[in-house]
């Protein structure tokens, strides 16, 4: 559908984003650790922290790079320690998601910052799996699980955490590569990868954040994914750029924490507008909403005040993400429908 550019009412922004269904696809479920719920949980399970308030916590939300962000980000996992904790993190994110109008939500998890430290791969994946169930049932959010490896560590602990996870791989649709970028490049991780693909889970991969378009070639060759988180510097290189576009390899954006994180300042540099014009398929998320101030939502309304973005635009990019996201293709159609109306509600 070609959308135009005129309404017959005022365009209330905040309301037509909340109304239209959604699919997120770049969602760290530690990184919705809210500080009330990171403090309820180090009390409960003994875990001393470096803070005696919620607006201590909050204090400490100023980021200059992504390793300053992920500093703060593991200290909070520390928190979460039980099957119920991590059921109470993941259920907690699954009810925000549905009260913006998620309706398809492929979250990550990080097994390796639980595994590290004792946590048992099996007590992590339990209760995220129940919330994803819970989900399903009484919020009418569908879940995808993504496993993703964190690439400062050897592939030899990503071997051993996918031999962990074959037992539960009904529940977990993917692997995916996130943490400290630069100096861990794709190619690091080619070997686990390939096995986790003969295994039938899907690969996504962090790419082109932080690190170069180079990372981004070694995540479509290497990695062989189909889809790419962040992938910000594919727009350093023209044929990459060509590539992606051609191939129609979905983007998984998230205005947010480029901007909190300092990849991308101001957030009006933010080259979604350009990746549109470019016959890419961006989407917007959230990241770690927790920390980078704003849920899907947010995310939507910030970059759409910003960039001026047309209810056409929103739309469009409403549609990206439930095209790019891994649920059959007749509930896609379902829910570009409904995209639809919501946008013809407008007139």
């Amino acid at each position: 559908m070609k959308y135009v550019k005129m309404y017959k009412t005022k365009f209330d922004l905040l309301e037509f984003i909340s109304k239209l269904p959604k699919a997120e696809l770049h969602l760290h479920l530690e990184g919705t650790l809210e500080p009330e719920m990171m403090l309820e949980k180090a009390k409960k399970n003994g875990v001393k922290l470096p803070y005696n308030s919620i607006e201590d916590v909050k204090k400490a939300y100023r980021f200059k790079d992504l390793q300053s962000f992920l500093d703060l980000y593991y200290l909070g996992v520390s928190s979460l320690v039980d099957e119920d904790d991590f059921f109470d993190l993941a259920y907690a994110y699954f009810k925000k998601a549905s009260s913006q109008n998620v309706k398809r939500a492929e979250v990550f998890f990080d097994p390796q910052a639980h595994t590290r430290r004792g946590i048992d791969f099996s007590t992590v994946i339990k209760g995220i799996y129940k919330a994803a169930k819970k989900a399903e049932d009484e919020l009418n959010v569908s879940v995808g699980i993504i496993m993703s490896f964190l690439r400062d560590m050897p592939e030899s602990s990503a071997e051993e955490t996918l031999e962990q996870a074959l037992q539960y791989r009904k529940w977990i649709i993917g692997v995916g590569l996130d943490s400290k970028e630069l100096g861990n490049p794709p190619s690091k991780f080619e070997r686990v990868f390939k096995r986790a693909r003969e295994e039938g889970f899907i690969a996504v991969a962090h790419a082109g954040e932080e690190g170069p378009a180079e990372y981004v070639w070694e995540a479509i060759k290497l990695l062989k994914v189909s889809r790419i988180d962040h992938g910000y510097h594919i727009l350093d290189d023209p044929t990459l750029t060509e590539k992606v576009s051609q191939e129609k390899i979905p983007l998984t954006t998230c205005p947010l924490s480029a901007l909190k994180l300092n990849h991308i300042t101001p957030l009006d540099k933010f080259p979604i507008k350009t990746m549109l014009k470019l016959g890419m398929i961006p989407t917007v998320n959230s990241d770690d909403p927790a920390y980078f101030g704003g849920y899907l939502n947010e995310n939507y309304y910030q970059i759409a005040k910003v960039l001026k973005l047309s209810a056409s635009d929103l739309a469009t990019l409403a549609k990206y993400s439930i095209m790019a996201s891994y649920i059959q293709y007749d509930k896609k159609v379902d829910l570009f429908n409904i995209v639809d109306e919501t946008y013809c509600e407008i007139f």
